[in-house]
Order: structure tokens, then C-alpha cells, then sequence
């Protein structure tokens, strides 16, 4: 498995010079790249990747300052182009009207730069770079306490007032080993993780919202920053104290996030854990929800860290820890009655089910049980631990077992 670690570095003033000079480089390129593909598209025409790759040596010859930058960081900037068209032309298909085109990067911005395969050497504790521009060796300390045995790519960037250092590197997962216990999660707002397992347990875990307590100090200090003339001593006090602010909200969500994923995995003896297959983006989007709601879901959406993200830590955590995630389709599992599957009409503030059957049961409760059972029978497991698992259900809602046929079970 190929995972990624963010290192904080500490460049010289002699090192950052250099840093910077490479950065306007890529820059520059960039924007040249971006401006031929706009002038083409509006001609009728297109620009591909591998033509733009091809005219690097042309550009070199023309402009040598560009033989400064080690030639696989101008490479992966030219890809990173091709990989936004691409996937603004790929939302565009799917009828998403929000997507953007790329835009042209100012002087003050720090352009990426990644080293792929080769250009970097990462051992002894360091990280030595390759560049043309002058003899200062762009040699970085990392901390003892990473270990990489082998190295894929090295990304420098920018993030707020400090330079990181992103290592790709390989780490060994531990084999997969069915033990036929399952665990079905329904990741959600309110309530990050409502869990349930193969004898009907329950494990729910409330969001504690760091962005709640973030939000009105940072539009308050906005708010005091866009009354300010824009680059003004002020504006740049605020708007530093914003970023700041910002950040540390990000930071909370991400680390709760990373431990709560963390503890799923190691405390729960099953080896497959069961998600639904969420588009976070279009949650917000829903017909269902009334104009004046939409603002207010659309941040508890993503201020929940991005359901999408927590699913990616569960999911490479669990791998290295011998264990599976599958993601099952999640339309209407809120909605069906887990006993005996009528389907209900119910809104996005609605969060209890009752059903005529006599089912009264949370909502996200209620999905993790159909996601369970939408599992059984997309795996053909077995009869017998679908109706175990539907019967342990049956005695937490405290209905009456006899009163239900096995065809009524397997619903």
C-alpha cells in the first residue's frame, strides 16, 4: 500500500531563495501551458498532455532559466494541468455546473512541486533534492521517528507561513482473513458513526463540532478584514489571524477524525466493516431539502471534515490492520423499516422511523441495519447468520419474533 506523510521543513534563507526561484518557474509554465489550451479550446481545437510534454525541450533551448528545474517537476506540472481538465471536463458530462476551469497562478503563490521516481534521495534521516540553479544543496532534517523503506515521490508545497515535504512511500498490509464477523457503519452529520454489529450492538458517536465553536469567531474577524482596504497593514493582520483560525478548525477535524477511525478498527473483532457509498457533494444538492436549509446543510456537511475523507481513513487503516471496508449502496436505507421493509416518506429532520409494523427505531440505527442486511444478500452469505442477525434486531425493537415468517426476515 502506498500511503502519504506530511513533514514540516526548515529551509535557510540561502535554501528558500532557491525554493522560490524553482516555484516561478513552474509558475510560469503553468500559466504558459493554461494559456495555450484556453487559446486552442476557444479555436476549436485541443491541446493534449504529450504535445505539451514534447515542446519542453523547445522551451528549454528558447528559455534556460527553465533548465533550473529538474525536468520531472516541469513533467508533473504539465500533468497536473491535464489532470484538472480532465476532470473538469468529466463533472461537465455529469451535469455538474458548478465546475471550474483552472486559473492562472499570481506571483505571490508557491507553485507545488513533486518530485515522481526520480530527482530525490530520502535516507539518513533527510531529504536531498535535485535542481540547476546554483550550488546550495537543497538538503532538508527530518524527524527520527519516520521510517520509509521505499520511496515513490517527494512533493515540496506551501501551507500557510511554513514549507512541508510530502513523502509517497510503500508500507506492507497485513493479509485479509474472513472470520465472518461483520460490522456495518452509517457515517453521518449529527452523529459521526452509528454502528451496529452481528449480534445487534450498538456504537454511536456524536460529532463534537469543533466548526461550531471556529465559525462565528472567524466571521467575525472576516467581517473586520473586508472593511479593510485589501493589502493594507490591517487587512494583512486580519487576514493572517483568519487563516490561522481556519487552520486550527481543520486540524481538530482531522485529528478527531484520524483517532476516531483509528479506534473503529482496533476495537471492533470483526474483519469486515460495511460503509455506505455516500456523494457527500450532492447531499447538500437534495430537492428534498427547502432553499432556506440548504446553507445550513451544506456546512454542517462539510464542516463534518468530509464523510469521504473519515471513509478513506477507515478504509487504509483497516488494511493495515488485516481488515476490509466494502461500501454497499445506501439509497433509502434510512428510509426502509428494517423489520419489514415498507418504505417511508420521511425528511432530512426526521430522525426517528415508526413504522404501522410497530418499529420505532433511530433513523441512523435503522440504516446501519439494512446496510448489514443489503450485505448478506449481495454476497450470498449465509441464511443462517441473516436470520441470526435479523432475530437479535428483532429483540432490541422488542417485537414479537414468532409474528414473522422467515420470507418476512430475508427482506
Amino acid at each position: 500500500m502506498q500511503l502519504t506523510q506530511k513533514i514540516k521543513i526548515f529551509p535557510t534563507l540561502e535554501q528558500e531563495e532557491v525554493l522560490w526561484k524553482l516555484s516561478e518557474k513552474c509558475r510560469l509554465l503553468y500559466n504558459f501551458a493554461l494559456a495555450e489550451r484556453i487559446e486552442a479550446w476557444k479555436n476549436g481545437g485541443k491541446v493534449t498532455y504529450r504535445k505539451q510534454q514534447n515542446d519542453l525541450p523547445k522551451i528549454k533551448e528558447k528559455y534556460p532559466a527553465y533548465k533550473w528545474v529538474y525536468s520531472k517537476v516541469l513533467q508533473m506540472i504539465l500533468k497536473q494541468l491535464d489532470a484538472d481538465y480532465k476532470s473538469f471536463f468529466a463533472l461537465r458530462r455529469k451535469g455538474d455546473n458548478t465546475a471550474r476551469l483552472s486559473r492562472f497562478k499570481g506571483k505571490k503563490h508557491f507553485t507545488t512541486m513533486t518530485y515522481n521516481q526520480s530527482g530525490f534521495k530520502v535516507e539518513k534521516g533527510k531529504i536531498a533534492l535535485s535542481h540547476f540553479y546554483n550550488d546550495v544543496a537543497l538538503e532538508f532534517t527530518i524527524p527520527e521517528k519516520f521510517e520509509f523503506e521505499k520511496v515513490y515521490q517527494v512533493t515540496v508545497f506551501k501551507d500557510g507561513n511554513n514549507l512541508y515535504a510530502s513523502i509517497v512511500y510503500e508500507k506492507a498490509e497485513k493479509p485479509y482473513f474472513d472470520n465472518g464477523l461483520f460490522q456495518a457503519i452509517d457515517l453521518g452529520i449529527t452523529k459521526t458513526v452509528t454502528a451496529v454489529n452481528m449480534h445487534g450492538k450498538f456504537l454511536e458517536v456524536n460529532n463534537p463540532r469543533p466548526d461550531k465553536y471556529w465559525q462565528p469567531k472567524i466571521e467575525e474577524v472576516q467581517s473586520k478584514r473586508d472593511h479593510c482596504k485589501k493589502g493594507s497593514n490591517r487587512w494583512r493582520r486580519y487576514h493572517a489571524k483568519l487563516r490561522k483560525m481556519q487552520k486550527k478548525c481543520s486540524n481538530q477535524i482531522r485529528d478527531f477524525q484520524h483517532k476516531l477511525s483509528g479506534k473503529l478498527v482496533e476495537n471492533t473483532k470483526a474483519n469486515t466493516i460495511i460503509i455506505g457509498d455516500l456523494n457527500v457533494k450532492e447531499m447538500p444538492q437534495s430537492n428534498s431539502v427547502p432553499d432556506h436549509m440548504k446553507k445550513g446543510l451544506n456546512r454542517a456537511t462539510q464542516n463534518n471534515g468530509y464523510l469521504s475523507r473519515f471513509a478513506r481513513f477507515l478504509t487504509y487503516k483497516a488494511k493495515l490492520a488485516g481488515k476490509r471496508v466494502i461500501e454497499v449502496g445506501e439509497e433509502n436505507t434510512s428510509k426502509t423499516c428494517c423489520v419489514c421493509g415498507k418504505k417511508h416518506k420521511m425528511e432530512i429532520w426526521d430522525r426517528t422511523m415508526r413504522c404501522d409494523c410497530g418499529n420505532l427505531i433511530d433513523r441512523d440505527r435503522n440504516s446501519a441495519i439494512n446496510m448489514m442486511i443489503r450485505f448478506f444478500l449481495s454476497q450470498n452469505a449465509s441464511v443462517n447468520g441473516l436470520l441470526s442477525f435479523r432475530e437479535s434486531i428483532l429483540r432490541q425493537t422488542g417485537l414479537d419474533i414468532a409474528s414473522y415468517s422467515q420470507e418476512a426476515l430475508t427482506l
